[in-house]
């Protein structure tokens, strides 16, 4: 490519429609849905085959930690992370990175792509992106539309228009289509004029953000303000929390895609899904010979076109065809293949009811590790605590709680106010309410412990921290 192109990955959705496997604290995006690697992952090891420039990731906030591992397995160390302490739709998310990307790192084309679609064809995706390049070079928007397979309500359509400049390079857009009933999608399919819209975007940083101020100067301007008052704090870009909660939220497509009169679009066949449903993992899940779909300890007999996945225990279907089974920890999903796209209303559902299944998983990823909750109860509390390698947990106290260690595998070293000392496998200590304290892994395995909790509360907001090895900080200050 004879322009540079930069990498902008997305990485603010939460997934409801995969509910229970994707909640916001932990959404899809980084699941391993369709193989050894999340969605993320496999996103980040596609760019190797597409640009040398390291990529920049735009993500929440609480994130930011779970991303910096993720991107430690496979070996990624070379790129950047601007957070959002709170989402606002692709429009002011893409800003973000136009912004941080102006002044001294020149004008690059972005390449914007959402973190959790599959892609099967990786060569097609970057002959593509060599066309985009082109077009997006010229001053023109690009985006990419998926030629139909079949006929998808679930997706937005975009019908094109006639070549630009003569050539085959790209189509410029005649309009964008909500998302349409069966019926119509239909047509749209037998017509060769419809394509799949696939939010996947191109252009120059100062073109989108020209498109911006002239169609949204309030997204502008509070997105501006938002970065200009924010800051780098280690490999992170901080955007100012207060002004970025004034942004309005907007999807790119409506914010300036639609108004633009430089919109184009690159067809483009890759065997590409946007892995928003069930039914979407169904369909690119490997099946057997009766069309199941089958993940984890899961079980089929005489059943058909079912998916199963299981997290952590065994789970049999008997006599029954087109069922989406999914089970985690602390919920199971059952519905029909063809209800799937209704996930999202269970999840307000258990939001409603305040169940906090709709958001949390039991298991919780931190950035020195996970913690798994096994059991509760009034005035007590009992995790599963997993501290990397080399990791530690902050400097702490709490003013409601005493906690129990007990090492089950590894070796634990102990910090209770003015003490330090090792513990090792069956060995425990006692950690009194109010005391400072701290737990590390000074070993090359992983740490396991038993905590057990007790006290008049036991929420995760009880933490006074005195010294992080993370930089975690409250949200105050961020605001």
């Amino acid at each position: 490519m004879q322009s540079k192109v930069r990498p902008v990955v997305i990485c603010g959705g939460n997934g409801s429609r995969l509910w229970p496997a994707s909640r916001p604290t932990y959404p899809k995006q980084f699941i391993s849905l369709l193989g050894d690697r999340s969605l993320l992952q496999a996103t980040l090891n596609r760019l190797r085959h597409i640009t040398d420039e390291k990529p920049m990731m735009v993500a929440n906030f609480w994130h930011r930690f779970l991303i910096k591992h993720q991107m430690e397995e496979i070996g990624l160390r070379d790129f950047e992370l601007v957070l959002e302490l709170e989402g606002r739709n692709t429009a002011p998310a893409i800003a973000l990175a136009a912004f941080t990307m102006r002044g001294d790192k020149g004008d690059p084309i972005l390449l914007v792509l959402p973190s959790d679609h599959f892609i099967g064809d990786a060569e097609a995706l970057a002959a593509a992106v060599e066309k985009g390049a082109e077009l997006a070079d010229a001053g023109y928007l690009v985006t990419f539309g998926i030629k139909p397979e079949r006929a998808e309500t679930g997706y937005g359509y975009i019908k094109t228009g006639a070549p630009i400049g003569g050539s085959s390079t790209g189509l410029a857009i005649e309009r964008f289509i909500e998302k349409p009933n069966v019926a119509t999608a239909r047509e749209y399919v037998r017509s060769p004029d419809y394509l799949w819209n696939s939010g996947m975007f191109m252009f120059r940083a100062s073109r989108y953000l020209e498109e911006l101020q002239k169609f949204r100067p309030d997204i502008y301007a509070a997105v501006e303000k938002s970065v200009r008052l924010g800051q780098w704090d280690q490999e992170a870009f901080l955007c100012d929390g207060a002004s970025f909660l004034e942004t309005p939220e907007d999807s790119i497509d409506y914010a300036v895609m639609e108004k633009t009169e430089r919109a184009a679009v690159i067809p483009l066949s890759a065997d590409w899904t946007d892995v928003g449903s069930w039914q979407a993992v169904w369909e690119v899940l490997p099946q057997d010979n009766n069309g199941n779909a089958l993940q984890g300890d899961a079980f089929v007999l005489d059943s058909t076109d079912c998916l199963v996945q299981s997290q952590s225990r065994a789970v049999a279907l008997l006599g029954v065809q087109d069922l989406v089974v999914v089970e985690t920890r602390d919920a199971v999903l059952i519905t029909s293949r063809h209800q799937a796209q209704r996930v999202k209303d269970m999840v307000q559902l258990l939001k409603d009811q305040k169940r906090g299944e709709a958001t949390e998983h039991r298991l919780v990823h931190r950035p020195w590790g996970t913690y798994d909750s096994l059991d509760n109860g009034p005035r007590f509390q009992v995790k599963h605590i997993v501290v990397n390698p080399g990791a530690t947990l902050s400097l702490q106290k709490h003013h409601h709680r005493a906690e129990h260690w007990i090492v089950v595998r590894g070796t634990a070293e102990v910090t209770c106010d003015d003490k330090s000392f090792i513990l090792t496998e069956n060995q425990s200590t006692y950690i009194p309410l109010g005391a400072t304290h701290r737990l590390s892994n000074p070993g090359k395995i992983p740490l396991e412990v038993i905590e057990v909790q007790s006290g008049t509360y036991l929420g995760e907001d009880d933490i006074v921290r005195f010294k992080d090895s993370y930089g975690r900080i409250p949200l105050e200050k961020v605001l």
